[in-house]
């Protein structure tokens, strides 16, 4: 299975070793994230490390750990679906997920998000139904 995994589902694994971290280091699943995600991440750094109580080297590690499981694709390679995106969602923010599942065509999108609504075109997969799913084994990271 491959799916888009958008920032928020990055951000638990980031600041907790729990189920989106497991669900990441899931064998049966591939993660693809749009370059956009990153920018995102980044803004955010300093409060995941104080929620997570963990100082910058340490966030470093696991984000580049999460990273060997997650592909970033660069934004040249679905902005050409960003038009279409921009129906199928109404927060302007998600576009470039939704545009990078249509262009990949991916199995659908990793999100708890509430904007994020499961549609003929694209299907939306919350963390409780991938941990029910795939039962991901619990991870030794941090």
């Amino acid at each position: 299975m491959r799916l888009v995994i958008d920032t928020s589902s990055i951000l638990s694994a980031l600041i907790k070793n729990g189920i989106s971290r497991r669900i990441i280091f899931s064998p049966s699943i591939q993660f693809i994230t749009p370059d956009h995600s990153l920018k995102e991440i980044s803004k955010y750094k300093e409060l995941i490390c104080k929620k997570a109580k963990i100082n910058s080297n340490k966030f470093d590690i696991v984000f580049n750990l999460l990273f060997e499981k997650i592909t970033i694709i660069p934004k040249e390679e679905y902005e050409e679906f960003f038009n279409a995106a921009i129906t199928l969602i109404e927060d302007k923010n998600d576009v470039p997920f939704i545009a990078l599942c249509l262009a990949s065509k991916a199995d659908g999108i990793w999100s708890d998000d509430t904007h994020f609504k499961t549609r003929k075109e694209i299907t939306i997969y919350r963390t409780r139904e991938l941990a029910l799913a795939f039962k991901p084994r619990k991870n030794n990271i941090y």
